[in-house]
């Protein structure tokens, strides 16, 4: 069996840890309304009012006029995040982590030595509550596919268990858009087929769901009727980090998304260097509205954690490949093939290239101090103010 794990409103709720004052009241974590920020992370009361993440925040305040905004502070949630991680590793080795809230875990070979997957699960409820006051919904299903939508279906403090007989009975009376992949576009072309629940997705055949829809039909059909074989993929350490936004409103603003890059870098690169990690390897990811997804990489000379460095791939792979026409749904960034044997040993650069980055690393240094002490949204680039 597999769990899927996500934490409640995670950065919201460490927040509140050390303000138990607001823990009744509407809270997101975000950027300041004055320089059109956007929200990372909103409490469920707060939601209520139709504030979530990735929305900006001058609407977030236009919906919830009495919103308590904070302002976040990535180095605190990576560390709590790695004692989330170091719970679930007393249960299983096969872990596989999303982001910073939420996992997955292969519990197949755990269960002579800890119980069922149900008992398992509870414990790392039970243990991240008293070691971390904190909330994780729990979601247990011979699938990921299915984990994840049970993790997600009584939230918050949610805990469902699908198991492999009920599967097709959890699944058929849940909206199309339940399944990933089913964006508006998708939505719509089944909407006129008459289809709106799983059940009746499931109920197509194979072959109609290739004719009219391609690769992507043969998906859905196999997560409607619950076939998902991806295993659990683990490693022992981190092999690259990513931070990534999903918008509300679908846009093919160039300006609005070369900023909101611009921030997932500085995001990325923050935690790298929390890490001690240095990539090669940098990425990004782009989601059009009809759910295509577009990734495009670029493997430099050095490894670095370097805000400005990393920018600098980010914006040209942007530019060169997003087609600007069509409205994007989701952005990211990635860096991997970390290289961290190498951090310290001198680097063959050019003297005025070593100049720029050296003024760079020590405005990384200043920003990391400032941030992590005041908030990561308090010193930002001028860049990310534009959007």
């Amino acid at each position: 069996m597999i769990i899927h794990a996500d934490m409640d409103a995670f950065f919201v709720s460490v927040e509140l840890l050390s303000r138990p004052e607001l823990v009744d009241k509407p809270v997101a974590v975000g950027g300041p309304s004055r320089n059109r920020g956007v929200i990372s992370a909103a409490n469920y009361i707060a939601r209520q009012y139709g504030v979530h993440s990735a929305l900006s925040t001058k609407i977030a305040c236009q919906r919830c006029p009495n919103l308590v905004l904070l302002s976040s502070h990535i180095s605190v949630y990576a560390e709590i995040s790695d004692k989330i991680q170091a719970i679930f590793a007393r249960y299983t080795p096969a872990i596989e982590p999303l982001s910073l809230d939420e996992a997955f875990l292969d519990v197949s070979a755990s269960r002579k030595l800890f119980g069922s997957a149900e008992v398992i699960a509870r414990n790392i409820k039970q243990a991240v509550l008293d070691e971390l006051r904190l909330v994780v919904s729990i979601g247990i299903a011979p699938t990921k596919f299915v984990a994840k939508i049970a993790s997600d279906i009584n939230k918050p403090d949610g805990f469902v268990v699908v198991n492999k007989t009920d599967v097709q009975a959890f699944l058929d009376p849940l909206p199309v858009t339940r399944i990933w992949g089913v964006g508006k576009s998708t939505e719509s072309k089944l909407t006129t087929l008459g289809i709106k629940s799983i059940q009746q997705l499931r109920q197509l055949p194979q072959q109609e769901m290739n004719r009219r829809f391609g690769k992507q039909g043969l998906h859905l059909w196999q997560l409607a009727n619950g076939i998902d074989p991806r295993p659990v993929i683990t490693g022992r350490h981190a092999k690259s980090l990513s931070h990534e936004t999903t918008f509300a409103t679908d846009t093919s603003n160039r300006e609005f998304l070369l900023a909101h890059l611009l921030h997932l870098t500085e995001l990325v690169a923050a935690r790298l260097r929390l890490h001690h990690h240095q990539g090669r390897t940098i990425s990004i990811k782009v989601r059009y509205d009809d759910f295509s997804t577009l990734t495009r990489s670029r493997t430099i000379a050095n490894a670095t954690c370097n805000t400005q460095a990393i920018w600098a791939v980010v914006k040209a792979l942007f530019m060169e490949n997003v087609d600007p026409h069509q409205a994007v749904r989701l952005v990211g960034v990635n860096v991997g093939g970390f290289n961290d044997q190498d951090n310290h040993k001198p680097q063959q650069t050019d003297m005025f290239d070593a100049q720029a980055t050296k003024r760079d690393d020590k405005i990384d240094v200043v920003t990391d101090a400032i941030n992590n002490r005041f908030g990561e949204t308090l010193l930002k680039r001028g860049s990310t103010i534009k959007k």
